[in-house]
């Protein structure tokens, strides 16, 4: 049974009370470096919980320097997991901050990554256990970020693999599982199938295709939330975009999902290959 601390939690993840979830993920500034200039980080996130976002996705030194008042109707993800591309190993992930810190800052949730398939997964599936105790123990809901990656994975948007992936974060205690989308996309439908947790949907197409029709799709598969970030902090207005995929992920989700893919659907997106969040 789930302890009130977490339910309570769990509850500020979704703004509209439904169980669906539109997350912004800003850890990029760790492996890729700056997204925005320094003093037009709060513009940024002012933008992103005035859009409708559900929740933000930061490093916990990033969290510290928010104002008070911005995420006042936004839910505080920590992200536990850290590698940058200057890295000899990119697929290799470390834990860089712990359960404890993200209660102190006011976290809703915390966040760990792991890939299937890279040289250290055994280290990050051992993370993802010892974090999971930690989130029991406290209360706090985990979204395991789950991908087939590394030097053993032909084929990182297969079904099966992305079905095994959310089955490894559910086993482990995860609450809802962050991967990659199923190509062609109509097949995303069996890795939500499959998986005993939310299954959020990584990322958007990293050509010029619409996002918010490629939301569409994806939330039509079943998939309970989109987690993009690339997309959005790059986006001329994140406001307006984010305004556009809240729509989506609550008010267009309830009709999506009892609609078939349409041939249209499926033929613009099912040689898509989704870009990382």
């Amino acid at each position: 049974m789930l302890k009130t601390g977490k339910l309570l939690r769990l509850r500020r993840l979704s703004l509209a009370g439904d169980g669906r979830h539109l997350f912004v993920p800003l850890d990029h500034s760790v492996s890729d470096g700056p997204i925005v200039p320094a003093d037009k980080w709060d513009d940024l996130l002012r933008a992103l919980v005035d859009g409708g976002a559900d929740g933000i996705i930061v490093h916990k030194g990033r969290a510290r320097a928010f104002a008070p008042d911005i995420l006042k109707r936004c839910a505080l993800v920590v992200h536990l997991s850290a590698s940058t591309a200057c890295a000899a190993d990119v697929h290799a992930k470390v834990l860089v901050a712990d359960v404890e810190e993200a209660l102190r800052l006011g976290a809703d949730a915390v966040s760990v990554h792991v890939n299937l398939g890279s040289d250290t997964e055994a280290q990050q599936l051992a993370d993802l256990g010892a974090v999971a105790g930690s989130c029991d123990a406290w209360g706090m809901p985990l979204i395991a970020m789950v991908y087939p990656r590394g030097p053993r994975i032909d084929d990182p948007h297969d079904p099966a693999l992305l079905a095994h992936a959310a089955n490894v974060a559910a086993d482990l205690g995860a609450d809802m599982v962050k991967t990659s989308v199923a190509l062609p996309l109509e097949r995303m439908a069996e890795v939500v199938a499959d998986s005993p947790i939310p299954v959020l949907a990584a990322g958007g197409p990293p050509d010029d295709s619409d996002l918010v029709e490629y939301g569409t799709a994806v939330m039509a598969s079943g998939c309970r939330g989109l987690a993009v970030g690339r997309r959005i902090f790059s986006s001329p207005s994140p406001y307006a975009l984010v305004s556009r995929l809240s729509a989506v992920v609550h008010d267009g989700a309830g009709i999506a999902a009892e609609m078939s893919m349409t041939p249209t659907t499926t033929s613009n997106y099912s040689t898509i290959v989704a870009g990382v969040a």
